[in-house]
């Protein structure tokens, strides 16, 4: 399927996270999610949010600090991950807005995490992997990561690595980028 116009969401999560194992009964929860509104057609990033989790089952290490920048008391700020899931679908039309993510761990925590919670799964299934679709539009034997591809495509990365809000507003340069390369288009996923 391939889709040259319309809006994209293009989507960035930061879990909780430790250097090591996780402690006693803590799990590797979003405590960010980090979107940018890219509108294909016009070729232009339209709008950059961020939506703060908190999480129940674990904590905010001194590790997953140093990597997001994010600390226990700015999630503590943070709404419900139902709430977060709400506002994707509400205010962010996840359900019927085509997204990407660099990857496939960002659709792979949500779908944990709401199958762990009860959660009702925000997105519908025309999901890009933008990674992959990058690696094969630069015929990369090896996928990049975000900054690795930046770097390839030329582009400054902005803001803070390992931020939810702003990996999501260079993913969406990335995408960009693929789009004017002539080589975007959408997949759908089956779950």
């Amino acid at each position: 399927m391939s889709e040259k116009a319309g809006l994209l969401n293009v989507v960035d999560v930061e879990a909780t996270c430790w250097s090591g194992r996780p402690p006693a009964g803590a799990l590797s929860e979003i405590i960010e999610i980090g979107l940018t509104v890219v509108d294909l057609a016009a070729g232009e990033r339209i709008g950059k949010h961020r939506i703060l989790v908190l999480p129940e089952r674990s904590s905010v290490s001194e590790f997953c600090t140093e990597l997001t920048g994010l600390t226990q008391a700015e999630v503590d700020t943070g709404v419900s991950f139902a709430e977060a899931c709400r506002r994707l679908a509400a205010e962010h039309h996840a359900g019927s807005r085509a997204w990407a993510s660099w990857g496939d761990y960002d659709r792979k925590q949500f779908a944990s995490q709401c199958a762990m919670t009860g959660v009702a799964y925000p997105f519908g299934q025309r999901h890009t992997n933008a990674k992959l679709v990058f690696s094969e539009a630069y015929e990369l034997v090896r996928r990049q990561g975000m900054a690795g591809a930046l770097r390839i495509a030329g582009l400054p990365l902005e803001g803070r690595h390992h931020r939810g809000e702003d990996d999501a507003w260079n993913i969406a340069a990335l995408v960009l980028d693929i789009v004017g390369r002539g080589a975007w288009r959408l997949t759908s996923t089956d779950y």
